[in-house]
């Protein structure tokens, strides 16, 4: 018999009690890891503005009756930095973003300004709050100059990105950097990092213009899922995944400052899929659905057709690693996406998937889940 996990240990049992900030706690990584954080311990405050819909996963497991919830834009630098101050947290996570790609093509004025000076108003609202002693920015796999390589891009790898919301993630991270080498070089500073994830995927999540979303709209409509790049390869993970290497990053952070800077936290080498791939398995697993193809004729905004993270450096410092394959993570996405069906449970089959999760982990003798 499997040996059980208390689960509210995992991480060094370091967020138990402690008051943690989260911006963009009402997207959809931001509003998971709020659960996860409450299910720690945390005392969580978030910072961000309304849920775009009534889908949205910060709704309908109503978060916002278990955290501290401001409404706030991060293009607000003095709200943002009074929030702080008024809270005084001691770890802080940036979600806050314009996350879409083909949605910075039709405004990039909004995704520069939200994706750049939101992280300038972020580390600034830090550097104005003693309290904190840790701060994560979360940008994006997109902020590699991607030159479609088949190896992983590493932590050193120049930044870059031909579409605006590429672009903006990778001078997020070169402002992440910036204040880092500026501000937060001293012994006694606060310590801070950045994290790219892949392609998060998992329940709860209903934006436009992602493959996984739309495959659940196709679903409830009952109509053919448009599959607009087909042969584009991505390094899909659940959302759980790169959450635990944030969770993981802050708590290592909270005790030794040379951790400091750029992380990857993607799936493993042969991890990545393409989109036709990934939804061949989930017709698979759910045994319903179909999908098109679009004409190679057809004009559409530039996607890079592949992206790998190399996850080398988390792994043999952190000691972090992927818990889920890539049939888990399908398993672990579509029932994701079921239990919305009982919106009374929904939070309680949130937070099962997060203990089931790290069991998961617990089993594989990975060190967050001891």
């Amino acid at each position: 018999m499997e040996n059980l996990v208390n689960f509210n240990m995992a991480f060094s049992n370091i967020y138990e009690g402690k008051k943690v900030l989260v911006t963009g706690h009402t997207g959809f990584k931001g509003s998971w890891l709020a659960l996860w954080l409450i299910h720690l311990g945390a005392e969580v405050y978030g910072y961000a503005l309304d849920p775009y819909g009534d889908k949205d996963n910060f709704v309908r497991c109503n978060l916002s009756s278990r955290i501290n919830h401001y409404v706030g834009d991060v293009k607000d630098r003095q709200k943002l930095e009074d929030y702080f101050t008024s809270v005084q947290p001691e770890i802080v996570f940036h979600l806050a973003a314009q996350p879409l790609v083909l949605r910075s093509y039709k405004d990039p004025v909004e995704t520069f300004e939200t994706n750049l000076m939101g992280v300038v108003n972020f580390f600034e609202a830090v550097r104005k709050t003693p309290s904190v002693k840790v701060a994560i920015n979360i940008t994006s796999d997109k902020c590699y100059d991607n030159k479609e390589w088949v190896w992983g891009y590493r932590e050193n790898d120049a930044m870059g990105g031909k579409d605006p919301y590429s672009a903006s993630k990778g001078c997020a991270e070169l402002i992440t950097s910036s204040y880092l080498h500026s501000y937060f070089n001293q012994p006694n500073s606060c310590r801070i990092a950045s994290a790219r994830a892949g392609n998060v995927i998992g329940g709860g999540d209903w934006a436009e213009d992602r493959i996984v979303p739309d495959f659940f709209r196709a679903q409830e409509t009952g109509t053919s899922l448009y599959l607009r790049n087909p042969c584009a390869t991505r390094p899909w993970q659940h959302v759980l995944e790169p959450l635990s290497g944030y969770l993981h990053l802050a708590s290592a952070l909270y005790t030794d400052e040379r951790f400091a800077g750029g992380w990857n936290f993607g799936p493993s080498y042969n991890g990545n899929f393409s989109v036709k791939e990934l939804i061949d398995e989930m017709i698979a697993y759910l045994k319903s659905g179909n999908f098109s193809f679009p004409s190679e004729a057809v004009e559409k905004p530039h996607e890079a057709n592949l992206l790998k993270l190399d996850i080398s450096k988390a792994v043999s410092i952190l000691k972090w690693q992927p818990v889920l394959d890539f049939n888990e993570t399908i398993a672990f996405t579509a029932d994701g996406y079921m239990h919305e069906a009982d919106l009374s449970s929904l939070i309680d089959q949130r937070l099962l998937q997060i203990d089931q999760y790290t069991q998961k982990a617990f089993n594989k003798n990975i060190v967050w889940a001891k």
